[in-house]
């Protein structure tokens, strides 16, 4: 097969992704919206509220009237979304691996690539959960995510296929890029456990609670930090092989090392202050924003020895 099928083929499969990835969104978000109901209340006299000191004796304390069954469509409608999503991931893994063979180099030469392989990052990080623990309520976040990726990435970044500057012709791009972009998928989805925590009510809702959104955010954030120290440990050294320098200062070092400071700040407090809660998830969504801008606000707004992975490609 020539390289100008197998291009094409891997555009076509990202186009496949993207709606795929909106379709498993919906049914994600069908679910949680018309799904059963979750409750921080125990439940043992649950539906009770306790009768006020000093109230009136002959006023009867209030009962909070039961949810309704949930339609049983709504589980469907997640279950389907979730079959959707595992085919979308298979549609973005082979765009990834046809756009490898097309150019016959690794496939995130260029932030069009980089950018289509956080999203399959993030969406695995989310499908590997959901195969230890249900967290289908994710669902309609990280699609949102990867659709909204991959759209930016075929309208704003599109690079067609072709090779890349010297200074990526290196094995290091396959283990300092690869790293990145694995714990970055991690962070994405700890992000969006994050973001969930702050916006979940304390009374009826059909998010999991605080704690448990605040877990799965842990869980993730321990797994991914690691994987991101390799990879700007990996990425000092292949400077030095590239420019004859371990640090340089350049935006794209100084923010991969403030976000690997931020997120170890969130670790460190975790462990030696205690911190859990909000104050806690806070410090992580101020790690996850560094981020960001590293991965997109760098490559738009400043320049430097990393500018061949400008949008402008």
């Amino acid at each position: 097969m020539s390289a100008e099928v197998l291009a094409e083929a891997s555009d076509q499969l990202v186009v496949g992704a993207v709606l795929l990835y909106l379709a498993a969104m919906i049914g994600f978000a069908l679910e949680l919206a018309y799904g059963r109901a979750r409750t921080d209340a125990p439940a043992k006299g649950r539906g009770e509220q306790p009768v006020t000191v000093g109230a009136p004796p002959y006023e009867a304390p209030h009962q909070v009237a039961a949810d309704p069954a949930p339609p049983a469509w709504a589980g469907t409608a997640g279950k389907v979304g979730m079959a959707l999503a595992w085919v979308g991931w298979a549609a973005n893994a082979a765009a990834i691996v046809t756009r490898g063979l097309a150019v016959e180099r690794w496939p995130w030469g260029n932030m069009y690539e980089f950018v289509v392989a956080i999203c399959l990052a993030a969406v695995t990080a989310f499908l590997a959960t959901q195969l230890r623990a249900n967290v289908r309520f994710l669902g309609p976040f990280v699609m949102v995510v990867a659709v909204l990726g991959l759209g930016a990435a075929v309208k704003f970044l599109y690079t067609a296929a072709g090779p890349v500057v010297p200074a990526l012709n290196s094995y290091w791009i396959a283990i300092h890029v690869s790293a990145a972009i694995l714990a970055s998928g991690l962070f994405i989805v700890a992000g969006a456990a994050g973001v969930l925590y702050l916006i979940r009510g304390d009374g009826l809702s059909r998010l999991p609670t605080r704690s448990d959104l605040e877990r799965v955010a842990h869980r993730a954030i321990v797994v991914a930090f690691p994987i991101w120290t390799f990879a700007v440990i990996a990425g000092a050294l292949w400077a030095d092989k590239a420019w004859g320098r371990y640090w340089g200062w350049d935006p794209k070092e100084v923010w991969s090392f403030i976000t690997w400071v931020a997120y170890a700040a969130y670790l460190h407090a975790r462990v030696t202050a205690g911190w859990r809660g909000r104050a806690a998830t806070i410090v992580q969504l101020v790690a996850f924003a560094c981020l960001m801008f590293n991965l997109v606000g760098v490559n738009i707004f400043l320049g430097g020895m990393h500018s061949y992975a400008d949008v402008s490609n």
